[in-house]
């Protein structure tokens, strides 16, 4: 019975996950056409995708990645084995090891930053491209803070089986980076010059703190109160920061990539690295809209079986997540195979 309504919650939340995750990719190449359209593939661009490079992949291999991963893990299990107090517990000093370490983090990237430009662009860009990188870079690195935070609430909302909310709240990032970007770009210089990629910089921090606190009124509902706690010696955190090692090494595979990439753009002059961008959106779009929600949904209900030992709901409800990930991959593959 149990396993029945657990794969009618993911049959069902995984639509609901994938309409969701539509909306904030189609909302992400809406802002990266209007940057565009704002900047061209030029230098002030360029500037402005480089600086959020590094703070946003970071993101996509700690905060949406490992730690997310490893925290719904180990809470699913919490909430199975122990309860709800427990996992509440478990919670509050995860949050508070996370606040506290990407603040020291976001705080060493403000002062590294001239060295991290350097890095990511092989030193091969002219000393007023650097500097704006430098700038942009220094205002968007505690987007870091917010999205590692959003990703935690994230992980707390899934394993209690709320979907809808967490994966819409990455809308509310691109809809706060546009609307919030733009107005101040233009605030600070209407003809959009590289002034105005400053408004560009703090709407990315608008569009991070939207995507946490629009979160929030699902994480009182389903009865969840913070308070610091700094008991970091816990069976449960070091879990979880053991699981997140071998994410770590898994995703990094991609971020290295995505860095000699980049790297490789930022060689060639202004624009490349503009081009790269858009074509990497364009690449993730099918990618998101289908792993990543099967992934959200059956990554929590897998984790609850296993944590109870019933191995028999943990096959059932990852059959059913392969069969969904074949149905909606193997007509696409046919189809590129026949267009060959």
């Amino acid at each position: 019975m149990a396993a029945a309504q657990d794969r009618h919650i993911s049959t069902r939340a995984t639509g609901v996950v994938g309409i969701a995750i539509l909306c904030s990719r189609v909302l992400g190449l809406i802002r990266e056409q209007v940057f565009a359209g704002l900047f061209g593939a030029g230098k002030n661009l360029d500037a402005f995708l480089m600086a959020f490079r590094i703070p946003n992949l970071l993101r996509d291999l700690f905060a949406e990645g490992a730690l997310s991963t490893a925290f719904i893990t180990t809470f699913s299990g919490k909430i199975a084995t122990d309860g709800e107090e427990s996992a509440w517990r478990l919670a509050n000093k995860v949050a508070t090891l996370t606040a506290v370490f990407m603040s020291a983090v976001t705080l060493l990237g403000i002062v590294f930053a001239p060295q991290l430009v350097d890095l990511l662009t092989w030193s091969a860009w002219p000393p007023d491209k650097t500097a704006l990188t430098i700038l942009l870079t220094r205002i968007m690195w505690p987007f870091m803070l917010l999205v590692s935070l959003a990703a935690l609430v994230m992980g707390m909302l899934n394993a209690k089986h709320i979907f809808g909310p967490p994966a819409m709240a990455s809308s509310y990032f691109n809809l706060g980076s546009i609307i919030g970007g733009v107005a101040i770009g233009w605030w600070l210089d209407p003809h959009f010059g590289a002034r105005s990629l400053t408004g560009l910089a703090i709407g990315t921090l608008i569009g991070g703190m939207w995507q946490l606190t629009a979160q929030f009124p699902s994480l009182r509902c389903v009865g969840y109160k913070y308070r610091a706690d700094f008991k970091w010696r816990d069976e449960g955190v070091r879990t979880v920061l053991g699981l997140m090692g071998p994410a770590v090494i898994a995703a990094s595979a991609v971020q290295v990539n995505v860095l000699v990439n980049s790297g490789f753009a930022a060689s060639l002059g202004n624009g490349p690295v503009s081009w790269l961008n858009i074509a990497f959106r364009l690449m993730q779009l099918p990618l998101g809209i289908f792993g990543v929600a099967i992934g959200t949904v059956t990554l929590p209900l897998v984790s609850k079986s296993a944590a109870m030992g019933n191995m028999d709901e943990f096959r059932a409800i990852l059959a059913r997540g392969m069969r969904l990930a074949f149905l909606l991959t193997i007509p696409s593959a046919s189809r590129r195979r026949s267009s060959a």
